[in-house]
């Protein structure tokens, strides 16, 4: 069992540790908001008062935050976890956040001996409950080794990507592939009910094509009722949209379909939706269609 450390201890955070803590691993963790982590520390979760002190605690440090600026915030200053990193240790962010500065905070990581992986997972808090959890790491493949029984504590799957910064690249075209994939079903759903076909019926036709995915079964339920609690709300898929376009912009990837379902999202939080799971797309498509 390692020392572990964790940074970021919301929905997913949180029940990444729990994870860990069940098969046996101590770990030390930090949130921003101490009083979201309290359950942990019940289970027997350590409490680093700063990035840091996690980071000077631990072998393995993990990360699970907002976006990029969250990330950076955690990582750099007196306080952040560069500065309790060293030789020997490695650094997993889990979060979803810019390639390109993965990979710089990545050779900033190189400067203090340390060695950072970009480990984004696929999934929901649904399939982490689960143990289905996949992992994408980038880094150096040695330090992958060493940390993929950890992650398979967590979830069920890893698959090597490559270098730094590959994985998060990987993880942005993963989900910019989500919101398309719920827009064209609504579009679909939509366009049946308006023939006179009831909306159940429809949904029953198009999840028992082959159209149907993992991707469409999971929200689907909150096509009919949005959830009392969001799997992923409008704001945090924009900020996963946003980084597809501007990542293709870089490498000169035209992505379509993509600035067409960012217009929803941007239409959806115009409506003070943002705090809603973002399969309230079909919401903003139907009122569009009246």
């Amino acid at each position: 069992m390692a020392d572990l450390g964790f940074v970021g201890l919301g929905a997913m955070g949180g029940d990444m540790v729990k994870r860990l803590l069940d098969a046996g691993h101590a770990v030390t963790g930090f949130n921003r908001t101490k009083s979201r982590a309290q359950w942990l520390l019940e289970l027997g979760m350590q409490w680093g008062e700063t990035p840091r002190d996690v980071a000077l605690a631990a072998e393995v440090t993990m990360t699970m935050v907002k976006d990029t600026e969250a990330l950076l915030a955690v990582a750099q200053g007196s306080d952040g976890l560069l500065a309790g990193l060293g030789p020997g240790k490695l650094f997993l962010d889990m979060s979803t956040v810019s390639p390109e500065a993965s990979q710089c905070l990545a050779a900033q990581v190189a400067q203090t001996g340390a060695k950072m992986l970009d480990a984004p997972v696929s999934g929901s808090l649904v399939t982490l409950r689960a143990g289905q959890l996949s992992f994408m790491v980038g880094g150096d493949e040695t330090a992958y080794q060493e940390v993929e029984s950890i992650l398979l504590d967590i979830g069920a799957k890893t698959t090597y990507m490559g270098g730094n910064g590959l994985a998060a690249m990987m993880k942005v075209a993963l989900n910019l592939d989500l919101p398309v994939q719920i827009l064209a079903f609504s579009e679909s759903l939509v366009m049946a009910e308006r023939m006179g076909i009831s909306r159940e019926k429809a949904a029953e036709v198009l999840l028992n094509s082959v159209l149907a995915s993992p991707a469409l079964k999971y929200p689907f339920p909150f096509l009919l009722e949005a959830p009392e609690e969001p799997l992923f709300d409008v704001d945090m898929m924009q900020k996963d949209v946003l980084l597809a376009l501007e990542t293709g912009r870089q490498l000169g990837v035209p992505l379509p379909t993509t600035a067409v379902t960012n217009e929803f999202l941007t239409a959806a939080r115009g409506m003070g939706l943002g705090g809603e799971d973002f399969a309230i797309i079909h919401q903003v498509l139907r009122g569009m269609s009246t």
